[in-house]
């Protein structure tokens, strides 16, 4: 069984306007789904559905849409209305680097909004009809910063904790429902975000930033076979190291300290 006789016709990408979320975009339109991709910013969503409707001949549906809003979930189920969606991917990430006090509250709710509660919405939204015609799949995108407390990224690895703890108890529930859920845990990835973001290199425990296109397959190779997976050998190298061999305060400096050196964070 094609990856699109399983879980076309149509994916869904939040957060696919540029980096991971395009990646998943050319991934999916490469497999022969059609598409609709959402993200915030018109002209860069307009461009990746005209570079990939063209290349890959597939339809694309890009819908504008501020995943921090309380109506995001309702704006997109209306501009879905009618067509079966029983792949959805959620990339989206909002995130604040800096001393957690340094920044409004209302910025910590955006995040917070953006990483977890949008997510949960959209996946009650159109889960429903994954388990009634027994056929989906759901891809949450989580981070290495979520498998402990992470200084300077704090709303950031709380919420990117949530998901992937949110996306591993679907898989569980959903498993013998023919829904398949996974969470795929990244590093640091070389998409434009992360750049844009101006980190200096550290060494250990920061392995080089993986090529986007490498992450999103390796979750395509993985969906229905295991509820969540870090990608990357060096990632899974250092997550092994700060879960099983150094103690839990040793893991949470160890996080806080690169974060203080690769953002020159002095508070």
């Amino acid at each position: 069984m094609t990856f699109k006789e399983k879980y076309g016709p149509v994916a869904l990408v939040a957060g696919a306007s540029t980096g991971l979320g395009a990646a998943y975009a050319h991934a999916l339109a490469a497999r022969g789904l059609d598409l609709v991709i959402v993200a915030r910013r018109k002209e860069l969503l307009d461009d990746t559905a005209h570079i990939i409707s063209s290349k890959y001949k597939v339809r694309v549906l890009p819908v504008v849409c501020d995943l921090a809003s309380s109506n995001a979930t309702g704006q997109i189920q209306n501009a879905t209305d009618g067509m079966s969606i029983h792949c959805l991917v959620y990339n989206a990430a909002a995130s604040y680097i800096g001393p957690f006090l340094s920044v409004a509250v209302s910025e910590h709710t955006r995040i917070t909004t953006v990483n977890t509660i949008t997510p949960m919405k959209l996946i009650y939204a159109f889960a429903g009809n994954m388990i009634e015609k027994k056929r989906g799949a759901i891809v949450l995108m989580s981070s290495l910063a979520g498998f402990q407390g992470s200084g300077f990224l704090t709303a950031y690895a709380a919420s990117k904790a949530f998901g992937r703890i949110l996306a591993e108890s679907l898989w569980y529930e959903w498993k013998l429902k023919g829904v398949d859920v996974i969470a795929c845990c990244a590093g640091a990835t070389a998409t434009p975000n992360y750049f844009d973001s101006s980190p200096v290199e550290t060494g250990f425990p920061a392995p080089r930033p993986q090529a986007p296109e490498k992450v999103v397959e390796a979750c395509l190779r993985r969906i229905g076979k295991t509820p969540s997976f870090i990608s990357g050998n060096g990632n899974r190298i250092v997550s092994f190291l700060m879960q099983h061999v150094f103690s839990g305060k040793m893991a949470i400096n160890l996080m806080g300290n690169t974060t203080r050196k690769m953002y020159g964070i002095n508070d």
